[in-house]
């Protein structure tokens, strides 16, 4: 795939809204949501439980179909696209880390990194393959099964996956979750590492304050809508601006950009 085009942002949405249900018993999730999503940048998306931090992801992912409003994909508008289109637009363009690290047990990391291009009938490039496996650290575990890796190992193989089709993003759904805190920061690491380095761009849905601090840029949701973000964030930045919400998700007294 062509190098991305950092000028123009790798995803967008413009007056995104997502209910679910219907009259009175409705919830809206996402309310007239505008947001960039700048190429080759890590992103991470921060909010209180309820906030749809994972519903944007969602929407801009082309997982989950909005209410109203327009999602794009490089120049491409999501709502455009029939079943079969949106199915080839996530295999090509998107990649997918996600808290489990759904490896099949019976294949080796190798097989496990290919096997979406190997459904596909797309032989991966061996070239852009072999720098992935070198940033990841994963030379020397490519012949082993899943039960054979530690956990940080295996989401590793999980980010792998997702990073050998090349695509314009990377969408991370709480993809430390289930690690220790000493492979959690390793994955993220290796994250970090794929936006400098291999000039992907990666969307994180994170709870974790440390989780944040490897992100470009941090937006901060409540009720459905974006109130704050955060350049060049710190863990003690990130708690900073995160304990201006109160437990029922209420908006920041101010909105700031640094």
């Amino acid at each position: 795939m062509a190098a991305q085009d950092r000028s123009a942002p790798a995803a967008r949405a413009v007056g995104l809204s997502k209910a679910y249900g219907s009259g009175d018993t409705a919830v809206l999730a996402l309310d007239r949501v505008d947001v960039e999503i700048d190429a080759g940048r890590f992103t991470a998306i921060m909010g209180p439980s309820g906030s749809g931090k994972s519903t944007l992801m969602h929407c801009l992912a082309g997982l989950d179909k909005p209410t109203g409003g327009e999602v794009w994909v490089g120049d491409t508008e999501l709502s455009r696209l029939g079943d079969k289109q949106l199915t080839r637009l996530r295999r090509d363009r998107i990649g997918f880390v996600f808290q489990a690290f759904n490896l099949l047990p019976t294949l080796t990391a190798e097989e496990n990194i290919t096997l979406p291009g190997d459904i596909a009938g797309r032989k991966a490039d061996a070239g852009w393959l072999a720098q992935v496996v070198e940033t990841l650290g994963l030379q020397d575990r490519l012949r082993h099964r899943p039960h054979e890796l530690s956990g940080g190992q295996q989401q590793r193989v999980a980010v792998a996956r997702a990073l050998a089709a090349r695509p314009q993003l990377i969408f991370a759904d709480e993809p430390t979750g289930n690690l220790d805190s000493r492979s959690g920061a390793e994955v993220l690491g290796f994250l970090r590492r794929s936006v400098d380095e291999l000039g992907q761009t990666v969307v994180m849905v994170t709870h974790d304050p440390n989780a944040a601090s490897f992100a470009d840029l941090v937006l901060f949701l409540a009720d459905g809508r974006i109130v704050d973000r955060l350049m060049g964030p710190t863990a003690d930045t990130v708690l900073e601006r995160m304990r201006r919400f109160d437990s029922r998700g209420a908006k920041p007294t101010t909105a700031t950009t640094d």
